[in-house]
């Protein structure tokens, strides 16, 4: 083993467990440096998991989304860990029936030979990636936002594959992305699209499903992967929103230095914590981070704080949350703010282990399908695709079908995941190279980062 700085080594030493290799000392000049040694090829295969943890985080939460949303009625006896494995529920537009992908609550999984379908927690990460790999850069624009939004999403007006959906066609987009899709057509260019001058759905939970892959394109650097999804979160969020999902990418970054060995409970809760330190603390997603921490380190069920974040913040709206006064559709069930607060209860309560999080996240409520995404894809890529199969005993599929929801794609849209992580980590090679101040090891085979000391600020 070659010789690193005392400093280097404790990330070095961790992250060498789990195939990641130091290759190259730090010169002399620089002991004092604090440095990530990342596995190239580890990384194509971390990606994959992510790819794979978000589909199955995604097709399993879409079973139960919007089932239970609090109120009077049905919808307002929220699911408990005593109804997975039990029928499905109709959602509140179900007229009755249960959802059409599984009629009991389980997970949703894809084995070989068969294929994953996009869905919108999946295909906008799809077509931001393919637009950065393609121009050769390592940060989106506002023109090529709204390129690839006009070339990929089918206009609502204009008759799509998917039939109608009521007064218009089906496109896959709701809220504040349909919004800004609207405004895309109509020449408006991000972050236009998502100012509430415009866009009054600014609020709602759109940008946190669209945008955690940029966490993962900079590893390590929280700091500049929030720069990377600035403009895309803007494109739909404002204020709390745009919080909640650039804590999201926060997370992402952080994974890339989860250390093997250590157990991923006590790493998730360390990254979540760390997280916390990007959030305001007069605004609700701190309030409401805080106080799913705190019930959560009590004991208290996860079923019990649930119920009391229901009470809490759509019930009595504590902590400036006000959704609940402007008298929206479905008491604001799409909102950033109480899917948020239901996604940091998968998150603490799962405690790192991928199928418990995504079970919970599952059943917690709302628009259910979001959280389970979000989180199978952060524990997928600490996991990697092994990890991942692992976890659910069995080989899963790597096939994806990104015309389920978008078009113009090449090969009518069938794609892999191996494809798809190879593409993510050629653009995380470019900003290694060129934002993070990163190098190639000596033998090719490993990305060397220079991580910020303690005293350097959090963000550029």
């Amino acid at each position: 083993m070659l010789a690193l700085p005392k400093r280097a080594a404790m990330l070095v030493t961790g992250i060498a467990a789990v195939g990641l290799s130091a290759c190259t000392p730090t010169p002399a000049s620089h002991q004092d440096e604090t440095i990530l040694v990342l596995s190239r090829a580890d990384y194509v295969s971390r990606l994959h998991g992510f790819w794979l943890g978000q589909s199955i985080g995604n097709w399993t939460g879409l079973v139960t989304e919007m089932d239970k949303i609090g109120g009077d009625g049905p919808h307002g006896v929220f699911y408990t860990r005593a109804d997975w494995g039990q029928p499905d529920q109709p959602a509140i537009w179900g007229e009755g029936q249960p959802s059409d992908i599984s009629p009991v609550i389980d997970f949703v999984l894809r084995r070989p030979g068969e294929t994953w379908g996009a869905d919108d927690d999946t295909d906008i990460e799809y077509l931001y990636q393919e637009a950065l790999y393609h121009s050769d850069a390592t940060a989106l624009t506002g023109e090529m936002i709204r390129d690839a939004w006009l070339t990929h999403i089918y206009d609502e007006r204009e008759e799509t594959p998917y039939g109608r959906d009521g007064e218009v066609w089906q496109n896959y987009l709701w809220v504040s992305n349909q919004r800004a899709h609207e405004l895309m057509l109509e020449g408006v260019i991000p972050p236009a699209t998502g100012n509430a001058q415009y866009n009054p759905h600014t609020d709602m939970i759109d940008a946190q499903l669209t945008t955690e892959i940029f966490g993962l394109y900079a590893p390590g650097r929280p700091d500049i992967a929030r720069e990377l999804g600035h403009l895309p979160v803007q494109t739909t969020a404002r204020g709390a929103a745009e919080d909640a999902a650039l804590f999201y990418i926060t997370l992402h970054a952080l994974a890339a230095r989860s250390e093997p060995g250590t157990a991923m409970a006590e790493q998730v809760r360390a990254m979540a914590f760390q997280a916390r330190e990007t959030l305001r603390d007069d605004d609700y997603p701190a309030a409401m981070f805080d106080f799913v921490a705190a019930a959560h380190a009590s004991g208290q069920p996860w079923e019990d704080t649930r119920d009391a974040l229901y009470e809490r913040y759509q019930v009595r709206g504590e902590d400036g949350y006000d959704i609940s006064e402007r008298g929206l559709y479905c008491n604001g069930c799409f909102a950033s703010g109480i899917n948020f607060g239901a996604s940091l209860i998968s998150l603490f309560y799962g405690e790192g282990d991928i199928r418990e999080t995504i079970r919970i996240a599952t059943l917690a409520g709302w628009d259910s399908d979001n959280p389970a995404a979000t989180w199978g894809g952060l524990l997928g890529f600490m996991l990697g695709r092994d990890g991942v199969e692992a976890a659910f005993g069995m080989p899963l599929s790597e096939e994806f079908d990104i015309h389920r929801t978008r078009r113009s794609f090449p090969n009518s849209g069938r794609d892999t995941f191996t494809a798809m992580a190879e593409k993510g980590q050629a653009i995380t090679e470019r900003v290694v190279l060129t934002r993070l101040g990163g190098r190639l090891s000596d033998d090719g085979l490993s990305w060397i980062i220079p991580m910020p000391g303690p005293t350097e600020p959090r963000d550029g």
